[in-house]
């Protein structure tokens, strides 16, 4: 928004200029110079009066190689009508995406997080080169979700995101976390071939993102939180109207934003992401929102650390009975309301920042006014006063075994407390052969290393082993830590993004079988029983492996990505430029 400078000589307060609505597409297609670029968009379809409308683009995700994804072709166009029918001027185009449920278990995995990094450098290249005045993602997997989130707040202009919605139960109030479980329930004898198969057959019915409190119906729930999504956007099925509704309006609250000047600088501010936090811990959310968060927020400019996790978690109880550690599925969670009415208890308790602005035009307590509470017969999300855990289930440990960092997820169901010989692999696929193959013991502390971002690259999920200890019976028996990421559909005692990872050194890649390592959630530290002199003596004999790639997008991302206590961004910017 430009701002008149005070003019001290007639001693004037100053004053805002009206915001152009056009101020980027009228650079590509305004006056006689601009004539080649305007007879190239006419062939698109463009009209006379189109020219002097604000263009909106609207980023899609849209491919048919995963359910999470495969609707959102007719959602982007629901959107691109709204914003013509504001007075906007839609243009509709592609970005990639991945499936973390297809990919899970394979060497495939290494792109998924790889994949958050190209979806935020193609959406911010897209609206750079084409001049969009405003922006509309439309997200509906993992990854792609703060891919879009990121691009917005690098670009900086008006723009809203939608979430493509979460998948229906299948039968049995399956979901896709049953099946990797019933793998591990096969392994143990538990469960028949022809049982296997029936799970495989009915889990995942039709469109939509995974059922649980996972990766992608918690980042949908912090990026409402951040005020960049419209109210109720994240807590609706993929299927049905108020989605398509939800699409339409999107489309025209970004061309209302445009004439209202509101950037994302205006929403982003660290008051907005404390939001974001506390919400995701109330609805007992994926690990992997502190890594999305923290690359949002360095994508927006605001100073965020792991630490602050650890400061709100302290006064912010868990309260939601959602899967993988609860009961229920999201779309139960929606059919009473969604997280509107939790937030509106988070409001009145003190725990959200109400001022802060939202893509409504409106700030976050305006938006919550008039939400009613939650029916009284339902036990889904329990009162403030009776929270299932009293502090956050995402709890930050240092100690010898992570200097800077590891991200747990303790419900509280799983102890607080684990103690036990260490078990080494390196890699995902060897870790889960010896659980398949009855070679983990109980007690045993399962360690999967040079799966960091730079050493897997990529830092894989691991859902196949934790699975795995979960169909065998193991989940509560065994501990498991990574320098890797979890899939939000993994539980159990487990630890991941172990800082610094093992392929640059860290201490994890000195561990051996045997070592006696501790989890402490309450002092929140993670150690091993080794003396200083002894790691520093293993230190000086330790070599690093040859990287699993040497040329192309994973050697590349190698190369350039960040350690995952900064976000495990490619794209670090100068702290010096912090604006919030």
């Amino acid at each position: 928004m430009v701002i008149h400078k005070k003019n001290s000589a007639r001693g004037k307060s100053p004053r805002k200029l009206a915001p152009d609505p056009r101020a980027y597409s009228r650079l590509v297609v305004d006056g006689v110079k601009q004539s080649p670029s305007r007879a190239m968009l006419r062939a698109v379809g463009f009209k006379d009066e189109d020219f002097l409308r604000p263009q909106i683009g609207i980023a899609s995700t849209w491919a048919d190689l995963t359910p999470c994804n495969m609707h959102i072709s007719q959602l982007a166009r629901d959107a691109a009508a709204g914003a013509d029918a504001a007075g906007g001027k839609s243009v509709l185009f592609n970005t990639i995406t991945v499936s973390d449920g297809i990919s899970m278990g394979s060497p495939g995995m290494r792109y998924s997080l790889v994949s958050r990094e190209i979806i935020a450098d193609s959406i911010e290249t897209v609206a750079g080169a084409e001049g969009f005045d405003g922006l509309v993602a439309i997200g509906g997997c993992d990854k792609n979700m703060p891919g879009c989130a990121m691009a917005i707040a690098r670009l900086n202009r008006p723009a809203v995101f939608v979430y493509g919605g979460t998948i229906l139960p299948g039968a049995g109030r399956r979901d896709i976390v049953s099946v990797f479980e019933a793998v591990g329930g096969h392994a143990a004898g538990r469960i028949s071939d022809a049982q296997l198969l029936e799970v495989e057959r009915t889990a995942i019915p039709g469109p939509g993102s995974c059922g649980g409190m996972y990766t992608a119906n918690t980042m949908a729930s912090a990026i409402e939180a951040l005020g960049l999504s419209l109210p109720g956007s994240s807590a609706q099925d993929a299927v049905g109207q108020p989605k398509h509704d939800d699409c339409r309006r999107a489309g025209a609250a970004v061309v209302q934003l445009l004439r209202q000047g509101i950037r994302p600088s205006d929403i982003l501010t660290r008051h907005a992401f404390e939001n974001a936090i506390t919400t995701v811990i109330a609805l007992g959310g994926s690990t992997n929102a502190v890594l999305h968060l923290l690359a949002i927020a360095q994508a927006a400019r605001v100073r965020l650390k792991l630490d602050d996790f650890t400061r709100i978690g302290r006064r912010v109880p868990v309260l939601a009975d959602l899967r993988p550690s609860g009961y229920y599925l999201m779309s139960e969670l929606v059919a009473i309301g969604g997280i509107q009415p939790l937030m509106r208890r988070l409001l009145d308790a003190g725990l959200l920042h109400g001022e802060c602005l939202t893509v409504t035009g409106n700030t976050m307590a305006q938006n919550l006014q008039g939400v009613a509470d939650y029916p009284a017969s339902q036990d889904i999300v329990r009162d403030i006063a009776n929270p299932i855990k009293k502090d956050s289930h995402l709890v930050v440990l240092y100690g010898n075994v992570a200097p800077e960092g590891a991200v747990a997820k303790i419900t509280g169901k799983e102890g607080l407390r684990f103690s036990g010989p260490a078990r080494v692999y390196d890699g995902e696929e060897a870790a889960t052969a010896a659980i398949l193959g009855d070679h983990v013991r109980p007690g045993d502390v399962i360690v999967i290393r040079y799966e960091g971002p730079k050493g897997g690259p990529g830092m894989r999920e691991m859902l196949s082993p934790t699975g795995a200890l979960t169909g065998r019976g193991l989940g509560s028996q065994v501990a498991l830590i990574t320098d890797g990421r979890f899939s939000g559909g993994s539980h159990g005692f487990v630890v991941g993004h172990v800082c610094p990872e093992a392929a640059i050194g860290g201490p994890l890649a000195l561990l051996r079988n045997g070592d006696r390592i501790t989890i402490d959630a309450q002092r929140r530290r993670i150690e091993v029983d080794l003396s200083a002199a002894e790691l520093k003596r293993r230190r000086a004999a330790w070599k690093p492996p040859r990287p699993y790639a040497t040329h192309g997008v994973l050697a590349k991302y190698a190369r350039v990505v960040s350690s995952a206590s900064q976000g495990a961004v490619t794209d670090v910017t100068d702290a010096n430029s912090t604006i919030s």
